[in-house]
Order: structure tokens, then C-alpha cells, then sequence
């Protein structure tokens, strides 16, 4: 199928977000709790043998938690079952009304195959939405499949690719108009302990990919600046009540900076949420996020590929890394809506498009979709946290859960 019928279904999407957004009016969103209820209410509840509902006030107080703490027993197409302990933690750092939401999020998951990941994300906004400060910090140890380059790229090649991972990003952004930011950081990668388990063939395109590859040199690093620019207008980036989002991120690699390659990568990032019916607070979601290589040959384990986002939600439906090259065209809709009117209950339905260059001529060949439906499940009303549960299918006849705390995006 063509690149231009993924083109075509993208800015149709797009034309059809904006003129709902010229169509709406200013939505007042309910930010009072009493009426509803989530986990920590009912296991209050239990815990006292009577109804008890925590509340809150309105407004933002700076340095108050609103946490969820999440143990159990998780599972994905990637990993198998995994043992799962996940924080998620929204404040605030100033009294004004129209402070952005702050977030941290932090997990440690062992899972089935022997994998271990231990993320630290940050999303920190100081007072009056001056400055904004992301990291993503995280320690892997993450054998997976890999499946091959491109588009082309076939389930029945699959093969395990072992590798360790320390990863340190961080950027800083000031405001330089009302919502929209600048950015000045650093992205850090180095993989080490990189080697092919049973490999279909001896000529893999892991192996054509990395010419000079070989078990005494099985490591990479990329160290590289970054420049960035930021819009974003939402309030609450766990469960945006509306709003829109614009991030593009530049990173040129050098080896003068330590990196094995010279190369540079250029990540768009797009998200509207829209309120529909308009005065209700369901949500209708967009999401594009395009990942593109300019110049030169990342390492293999960093090229655009399905899950590889900094949330690893790209592409449910899809295995974590089922697609890779040098350029990803990514495309979904979520639609969220409330079952209960005590907020305790919620549902979504979702679809995605997706593309990967091919390696010999760089065209974006074929085009995989996924799509499902899920449930959401309020685990902190006053940070709006959600337990998002979600059964997705891919056009490649892969299928399978999918468990996040928070949204997808």
C-alpha cells in the first residue's frame, strides 16, 4: 500500500481536530472530588468497615502528592507475565489556577524472560510554567525479538537480541511566549553485552546493518546535545481534560562527544485532546509521533521502532520492536469515555496506523494498523491516575494485553 493513503488518512484526522477545535467553546472542567470515588476510597472503605471517601480542594497546593503505587503481577507480548511495582506521583509547585500538573514516575519489573527494566521518568514544571524539566532516566537489561528491517519484516524470522542499556536524558525548557518553550538538553545512551541468541541465518540484517560487528565489540554509545521545542497547552499530562501538544527534538550524535557514529535523529511529536460531545468529559485523542534518522546509521538497538517511544506505548496490537528502521510514520486515535458517573469506571476504544522505511531505498512501503478496546479503572481521582487495560490486535495477526498505569498518551 502506498505512504500516500497514510498521508492522506493523517491529514484528514488533523483537518477534522481542528475544526472541532474551532467549533468549541470554553468547557468548564469539574475539579471537585466528592463525588468520586477510586481504589484508595474503596480500600479505605473496606479498611474501616463504613464509606469513606477522601476530598480535596480545587486548588493546586504546591508540594502535595497525589500518588499511586501500583504492586502486582503485569504482562505484554514483549515480556510474558512480569513482576511489576509502579509509582506514579502528580503535584503541583505553585497556587495558581492555571498551574501545570507535575509528574513522576518510577517502576521496577522483572518479568518472564528475565528482563529487567527500571525506569525514572520526570516531568516537572516550576512556578507560573516558566521552565519545564524532563528526564528519562532507566536501566535495562532486555533481551527481545527482533524480527528484521523495514516493512517487510516477517513474524517467522523472529530471534532473540540480548542487550543492556543505561539511558540518561534530560532537557531543560524556558518559556519564550505564553505555552510555548525552548530547550536546551543532553541525551546519553550506552549499550553493552550486545549479541544475537540463535539466529535464523548467519547473514541477519543485525548483522548487515553492523558491518563491523562482532563479539569483542558489542557495545555502542550515543552522547549527543539535543535542541528542542515544546508546546504544550494541557493541564494534566497523566489524563489530559483537553489541550493540545507539539514536541520536536533534534539530536545530533557525534563522535567528537564520545558517540561510536556520527548521526542525527529528529522526533515530532503531536497530541490533541478534544472534549465530545463538547460539553461532556469524554475525549476524543490524536497522537503522530514521527521518528525520523537524517543522517548517518544509529546503533541498531536505537533506530525508530515500534514501543521504542519513551513510554514504550507507541503500537498496541504490536510486540515491542516487531518494526524497525530508520524512519517511523506513527499514527493513532483513542476515543475515552466514562461507564460510571462516579468516575470509578471508564472505557476506551483506539486505532493505530504505522510505516518503517526500507532499508535499500528508504521508501515507506507497507502500512500495518492495530486497533482494540480497553478499560480504565480510577486508581487516584485527584491526579486523575487511571489503570488502563487494554486488549489490542495487529494486522499481522499478533494480539495480546496490554497494562499501564496512566494513559497511553
Amino acid at each position: 500500500m502506498s505512504i500516500k493513503y497514510f498521508l492522506a488518512f493523517f491529514l484528514f484526522n488533523c483537518s477534522c481536530a481542528f475544526f472541532v477545535h474551532a467549533q468549541e467553546g470554553t468547557i468548564n472542567i469539574n475539579t471537585t472530588y466528592k463525588k468520586q470515588i477510586d481504589l484508595i476510597d474503596i480500600g479505605n472503605t473496606l479498611i474501616n468497615n463504613k464509606v469513606v471517601r477522601k476530598i480535596d480542594t480545587a486548588k493546586p497546593e504546591p508540594g502535595s502528592l497525589h500518588s499511586a503505587i501500583l504492586p502486582g503481577v503485569g504482562y505484554s507480548l514483549q515480556t510474558g507475565f512480569a513482576a511489576v511495582l509502579q509509582f506514579l506521583g502528580g503535584f503541583y509547585t505553585s497556587k495558581d489556577v492555571n498551574a501545570n500538573q507535575s509528574s513522576i514516575e518510577c517502576s521496577f519489573n522483572y518479568t518472564q524472560l528475565h528482563q529487567l527494566l527500571i525506569p525514572l521518568q520526570i516531568n516537572l514544571w516550576t512556578d507560573k510554567n516558566k521552565y519545564n524539566i524532563q528526564s528519562d532516566w532507566r536501566y535495562l537489561v532486555f533481551p527481545q525479538n527482533t524480527y528484521g528491517l523495514g516493512g517487510y519484516s516477517s513474524v517467522n524470522n523472529a530471534y532473540i537480541l540480548n542487550f543492556s542499556n543505561i539511558r540518561l536524558y534530560t532537557t531543560s525548557y524556558k518559556e519564550i511566549k505564553a505555552e510555548m518553550y525552548f530547550g536546551i538538553g543532553y541525551n546519553f545512551d550506552y549499550i553493552w553485552n550486545i549479541k544475537e541468541i540463535n539466529p535464523p541465518t548467519n547473514s541477519t540484517d543485525f548483522i548487515k546493518y553492523n558491518k563491523n560487528y562482532n563479539e569483542q565489540s558489542n557495545f555502542a554509545v550515543a552522547s549527543a546535545p539535543t535542541l528542542s521545542f515544546l508546546y504544550d497547552t494541557r493541564r494534566n499530562s497523566i489524563n489530559p481534560p483537553g489541550g493540545d501538544f507539539i514536541n520536536l527534538i533534534y539530536r545530533p550524535n557525534s563522535t567528537f562527544l564520545g558517540s561510536s557514529e556520527n548521526w542525527q535523529s529528529l522526533i515530532v511529536d503531536v497530541r490533541k485532546y478534544i472534549a465530545l460531545p463538547l460539553t461532556s468529559k469524554n475525549i476524543l485523542a490524536f497522537w503522530s509521533y514521527n521518528w525520523l534518522t537524517l543522517s548517518g546509521a544509529p546503533p541498531y538497538i536505537l533506530l525508530p521502532n515500534i514501543g521504542g517511544d519513551p513510554y514504550a506505548n507507541t503500537g498496541r496490537g504490536f510486540t515491542e520492536g516487531r518494526f524497525r528502521s530508520k524512519n517511523m510514520l506513527y499514527y493513532e486515535n483513542e476515543y475515552r469515555f466514562g461507564i460510571l458517573k462516579n468516575g470509578m469506571l471508564g472505557g476506551v476504544v483506539f486505532a493505530n496506523i504505522e510505516s518503517f522505511s526500507e532499508e535499500n531505498n528508504n521508501q515507506f512501503a507497507r502500512i500495518y494498523a492495530g486497533y482494540g478496546a480497553g478499560l480504565r479503572i480510577k486508581f487516584n481521582k485527584f491526579s486523575n491516575t487511571n489503570v488502563a487495560i487494554d486488549y489490542g490486535f495487529g494486522s499481522d495477526g499478533s494480539k495480546g494485553v496490554f497494562i499501564n498505569l496512566g494513559e497511553i498518551f
